[in-house]
């Protein structure tokens, strides 16, 4: 086992939220600004959980969130009806310091997917599901991304 670690030393390895890398006190320092409509709702307050970072407007970042959904039918029955739904959500994010200015953006998207059935309530709730799972898993890509960047940032 010493082995290993010695060998992912040697390699540039480093761990990302270990000694040097992102602190949770960097990334509870950002403020997540509020995101329209109901999966916005939802990535938002997944990303605070994640970054430790409840309200509060005196952070030290603040982190912009523009979203675009998009549903696309990917099965269909004989009679044309669809049965099947991919659920596509992308974010476009800004994090900007306390005067205002860019520090890093950047890009993420997902792709989740939920059955059309015969009960209108079981579709509606394999929807919002679908949208919720597409949010969480947005929030980490986001997440992961601003933990690389302040691992990086920190060395230079």
């Amino acid at each position: 086992m010493p082995f290993l670690a010695f060998a992912l030393a040697a390699c540039g390895f480093h761990p990302l939220y270990g000694r040097g890398g992102a602190s949770p006190a960097i990334m509870a320092s950002i403020y997540v600004d509020p995101i329209p409509d109901r999966t916005g709702y939802e990535l938002r307050n997944s990303l605070m959980d994640l970054l430790d970072s409840g309200g509060g407007n005196s952070k030290q970042y603040r982190l912009k969130i523009t979203l675009a959904e998009d549903r696309k039918g990917i099965a269909l029955q004989n009679d044309a009806t669809i049965t099947r739904y991919n659920y596509l959500l992308a974010a476009q994010y800004q994090l900007l310091d306390s005067a205002g200015r860019v520090v890093t953006s950047g890009k993420q998207s997902t792709l989740t997917a939920y059955n059309v059935v015969a009960s209108p309530y079981a579709t509606l709730s394999a929807e919002q599901d679908a949208q919720k799972r597409a949010a969480q898993d947005l929030s980490q890509r986001i997440q992961l991304d601003l933990g690389v960047f302040f691992a990086r940032h920190k060395t230079r």
